[in-house]
């Protein structure tokens, strides 16, 4: 039995109330095993959130963990067994670029083990840093290929060679296990289930384990990227499929492909529960989080907050927790973020004006421009011999109302522009 089958069971053992008992004991031993490294993450209500949205909105803030995410906890779980039952197997090895490479490092630290971290040649620098740094000399990194696949291949290629233990980020039974003691924690914290609970999802791991804690005494809504929708594509086709291309912009959930063992949990998930999250105004929620709460998350840490929107409705006067993944967040991708958020705010856009080649054309298009109109981008090139040159503008302004304002007079001034916002090739090539 596999793919839709599979989690069709799952659901239906858990509901005849078979099999439940004994993955809430396993999880609930990997707590209480974790104490012993680091302290629960707090869960914490949201005042700011909370007054938005009309309901009661705590945070369960992994971000707050010794390596800023969840990932250590299955990691944790997954390597306490190996080293219990397997005691021969001291090299721990992974394909990771991000979270969990640092949490793999840590518990290779923690339980005195080799660790050998294959990463893409393509790595932040500030990535492989903070990786060796939770490592220390219990690790090694590899650098590997321009793409994750290609450390993929050459971790597994190794594990074969040297016989050592591969730790997938999410497609293994103990690291599910391990991820659900979010859900222990959170129920323990809480002190009752919340009404609504909003998941971020990539590979499945901590969706599905949570979700296969919790059982079905609540309402869910699981986030994915829009530019990384696996789990929907998985629902649609019964069984996981792998996205022919996938935004790596919320590189702590872009993945083509969910989980095998993560799926059978989740089957049984309507996909009028899914919710996808554009990537530009996910970006808004991090500068509001950031701005507003001096929250840090990475874009896919902010996942289950930027989806309170798409349920505004729905959770009106309930208690809803939102997990916050990860605070993994490079600052150096703080202009980018903010450009993606004014960009979605529709308080930013390009557009390539075809301007006459005469004196006095720039004043007169500056003379069309409001009082909260700001350049923020100007390129032009005048050409001999031409009545007309293009010109790429960038503008800012304070109201998104501001640019059919500006709109019309260009129009009504007889100027062609053309607006290439939202032209992804062209924003990618010129912006």
């Amino acid at each position: 039995m596999g793919g839709k089958d599979a989690g069709l069971a799952w659901a239906s053992a858990l509901r005849q109330g078979k099999g439940m008992s004994d993955f809430r004991t396993a999880a609930q031993t990997a707590t209480a095993a974790m104490r012993a490294v680091f302290p629960a993450t707090p869960l914490l209500r949201n005042a700011h959130l909370s007054d938005r949205y009309g309901a009661d909105i705590w945070l369960k803030r992994e971000d707050l963990s010794p390596v800023r995410s969840y990932k250590l906890r299955g990691a944790f779980n997954a390597m306490r067994k190996v080293i219990r039952d397997f005691p021969e197997r001291r090299v721990f090895v992974c394909a990771s670029a991000g979270n969990h490479a640092q949490g793999v490092a840590f518990m290779c630290r923690h339980f005195g083990v080799t660790g050998v971290i294959f990463m893409p040649v393509t790595t932040p620098q500030q990535k492989i840093q903070k990786t060796g740094m939770f490592g220390g000399e219990a690790v090694e990194i590899r650098l590997v290929g321009d793409y994750f696949d290609d450390c993929l291949r050459a971790a597994q290629a190794f594990c074969a060679s040297e016989g050592a233990h591969f730790l997938s980020p999410f497609d293994d039974p103990d690291v599910i296990e391990g991820q659900a003691s979010v859900a222990v924690e959170m129920l323990d914290q809480l002190g009752r289930l919340p009404d609504h609970l909003l998941l971020p999802v990539g590979g499945g791991g901590l969706s599905s384990g949570m979700r296969s804690y919790l059982g079905t005494g609540l309402t869910y809504t699981f986030v994915e990227p829009l530019g990384g929708a696996s789990l929907q594509a998985a629902l649609m086709a019964g069984a996981p499929a792998r996205l022919p291309s996938v935004n790596t912009f919320v590189d702590g959930a872009a993945v083509a492909q969910i989980g095998a063992r993560p799926f059978a949990r989740l089957a049984d998930v309507a996909v009028g529960d899914v919710v996808l999250a554009p990537e530009d105004r996910i970006c808004v929620t991090m500068l509001d989080m950031l701005n507003v709460e001096g929250i840090v998350l990475e874009p896919a840490g902010a996942l289950a907050i930027d989806a309170l929107q798409d349920v505004a409705q729905v959770i009106r006067g309930k208690t809803v927790v939102c997990v916050a993944s990860g605070g993994n967040f490079d600052f150096e991708r703080l202009p980018e973020v903010k450009e993606r958020a004014q960009r979605f705010a529709g308080l930013k856009k390009y557009f390539i004006l075809r301007l006459p080649q005469r004196p006095g054309a720039l004043k007169d298009f500056l003379s069309l421009l409001g009082p909260d109109d700001d350049i923020a981008r100007f390129e032009y090139l005048k050409k001999s011999a031409r009545n007309f040159g293009s010109v790429l503008i960038g503008i800012e302004t304070r109201h998104a109302s501001s640019f059919a304002r500006l709109f019309a007079a260009m129009e009504a001034q007889g100027l062609v522009y053309r607006d290439i916002t939202n032209d992804d090739a062209l924003a990618e090539f010129l912006i």
